[in-house]
């Protein structure tokens, strides 16, 4: 019996932010954070969306990484990401706008847990400004497949919309009519020329990996728990290459995906 439950313990302890905050120190020392070529991006834009309840500076370190290799990274700017989800897709596709036009051409998306979901409504809605899409801890087959702390969470946010807070995620969200569109929509194929890569790991302790296996796009398994999965060098070891081709392609056509096939 504790063989069984001993998995289930270690990923609930693991999702703290100090904790994850410790990986940092590991992080700065890997060849991966300390080797650069600032021409990999060849000033490509990057949209950064971070998770359910975090800031754009949850994804500050991977904003400096992206900088120093040549691309040109804007944070989301939707607050703590605990808003509507129609109206954040709505404010995310003018952030994207914005970055094309002032990169000079198409961006890619990527974004964290329900960041990533949110991204690859946002390349669905705009191929045209997309030039791929990175998602890790993304649960794109069942948005409110996570453990029941974090969806008791989301619950909470409704009745507080419903008693008048305001920029909070409302039951239409997660119940009506907006719910079922933007879940549609996941369910829908990604537009053609948009690759994407969705990253999981089996020691999640809040998305359940198996919901992260979007089959439009490349899977890739590492070994991090959800929060600190931006702060792990296997992050960066998979997100390096992916770009960097994505970047190569200045005229924006997209690599093909590997749907459904994992790699490292």
């Amino acid at each position: 019996m504790w063989t069984l439950l001993q998995p289930r313990v270690r990923s609930r302890n693991q999702e703290k932010v100090t904790l994850a905050l410790r990986g940092i120190g590991r992080l700065l020392r890997d060849p991966v954070w300390r080797t650069a070529d600032p021409g990999a991006g060849r000033g490509t834009g990057v949209l950064l969306v971070p998770g359910f309840g975090f800031p754009d500076q949850s994804l500050a370190l991977a904003a400096r990484w992206l900088t120093a290799r040549g691309y040109r990274p804007v944070g989301a700017r939707i607050g703590f990401n605990v808003g509507c989800t129609t109206e954040l897709v709505d404010r995310l596709e003018r952030r994207l706008v914005r970055h094309a036009e002032v990169c000079g051409g198409k961006v890619i998306v990527l974004g964290q847990s329900r960041g990533g979901w949110l991204g690859r409504l946002l390349a669905a809605r705009r191929p045209d400004l997309v030039r791929g899409l990175f998602m890790f801890g993304t649960p794109v087959l069942d948005p409110l497949g996570a453990k029941p702390e974090a969806v008791r969470t989301a619950w909470w946010l409704t009745r507080l919309s419903a008693v008048g807070v305001p920029g909070l995620l409302a039951e239409d969200c997660l119940a009506g009519a907006c719910f079922q569109t933007n879940s549609a929509a996941l369910a829908a194929a990604l537009p053609d020329g948009i690759p994407a890569v969705s990253v999981f790991s089996r020691s999640d302790g809040i998305v359940p990996w198996q919901l992260c296996l979007d089959p439009c796009a490349e899977w890739v398994e590492i070994e991090s728990s959800h929060i600190g999965m931006g702060l792990s060098p296997a992050f960066y070891r998979a997100l390096a290459p992916r770009l960097a081709g994505w970047a190569g392609d200045r005229r924006g056509a997209a690599t093909p995906p590997l749907p459904g096939r994992v790699t490292g």
